[in-house]
């Protein structure tokens, strides 16, 4: 009897040991860069998703169309916004681009923000009017739903606080409610909110919450704290909160520093952040060649873009990220 016994622990200790094994090879290091859009070579914004009919991770960004030629900033309008999955997050192919049931002429579509809820995808994103040479166009935030995160239909335009709003980032608050923060271009590009209980009516608070310049801000909850993190457009300033109105700036930026990866030697722009457990990751896009010595040059390798993944860290109260760091990734699924 006793002998059974040792031979059912010895049994039981092997199968654990061998899924531990498996689980701790399970995660792969990530490619870099992580991942280049076959299309127009000009990926940029990223933000993730996991799709539960597929069992795949979605990665949506604006489609910049580095290679088309064309003058002053033309090339950054016009936008479609593309589709990369993957199994891990480690490794990414193109699948598509999004079917945007949105009819205007020449429309621009930029940073999308997708969230799941209740069995329905949801998409907040930028639209400008037209295809333009600079950049002094309105711009506005339009709601989209849909059922398989590639067919979008439109269901209405948020009314912010200024006609020049772009960049939504949405999070769920402790108590339930919605709220999505935004970059405000016409009061200093600083970052605002407004708050929502069924994510289709949208009351705007008319506050500015972050003072600093910045766009793109992404809210996150990791190590037990509110988190902001915008593109400061020298490196991204990382932000903290008690309340989500009141917001401290760390000391640092992180990506602010040149790596030495490929594609990786410039500031790191627009981000996401995906928490799993106590890791948290951050995809960003780079433009590999805005370089010194390119500086004032604009042509394919000044425009093309990269997205990059990096792990962050938390030490001493702070986010910090070593991008030089191979990633070892394996992203499951998470509701977001």
């Amino acid at each position: 009897m006793i002998q059974t016994k040792h031979l059912i622990l010895l049994i039981f200790l092997q199968l654990n040991l061998a899924a531990f094994s498996q689980e701790k090879t399970a995660a792969t290091v990530a490619d870099k860069p992580l991942y280049r859009d076959p299309i127009f070579d000009g990926a940029a914004d990223p933000t993730l998703i996991w799709n539960k009919k597929e069992k795949k991770w979605f990665m949506f960004y604006t489609n910049r169309r580095a290679n088309i030629g064309g003058n002053g900033v033309s090339w950054v309008h016009g936008t479609p916004i593309g589709i990369a999955e993957s199994k891990d997050g480690a490794h990414w192919t193109y699948k598509t681009d999004c079917n945007i049931n949105y009819t205007l002429k020449d429309v621009t579509y930029w940073a999308p923000e997708v969230i799941e809820h209740k069995g329905k995808y949801h998409m907040y994103l930028t639209i400008v009017p037209g295809i333009f040479e600079d950049w002094y166009h309105p711009r506005y935030i339009v709601h989209l739903t849909s059922k398989n995160l590639i067919d979008w239909k439109f269901e209405s335009r948020l009314n912010l606080a200024s006609e020049r709003c772009i960049d939504a980032s949405v999070f769920r608050l402790p108590d339930g409610t919605w709220r999505m923060y935004y970059n405000n271009e016409n009061d200093g590009k600083s970052i605002y909110y407004a708050d929502s209980d069924d994510l289709y009516h949208w009351s705007d608070s008319g506050k500015k919450v972050v003072k600093d310049r910045g766009e793109g801000p992404k809210v996150f909850r990791w190590k037990d704290k509110n988190w902001m993190i915008i593109d400061a457009w020298k490196g991204l300033g990382v932000f903290s909160s008690n309340d989500f109105v009141n917001w401290k700036r760390q000391d640092k930026n992180i990506l602010q520093d040149p790596g030495t990866g490929v594609d990786d030697k410039v500031i790191g722009g627009h981000c996401d952040v995906i928490v799993q457990g106590d890791k948290a990751y951050v995809f960003y896009f780079t433009h590999p060649d805005r370089i010194p010595e390119n500086k004032g040059l604009d042509n394919l390798e000044t425009r093309r873009s990269s997205i990059q993944v990096a792990e962050l860290e938390y030490v001493n109260g702070a986010i910090v990220c070593n991008r030089d760091q191979p990633v070892t990734i394996n992203l499951k699924p998470t509701k977001k």
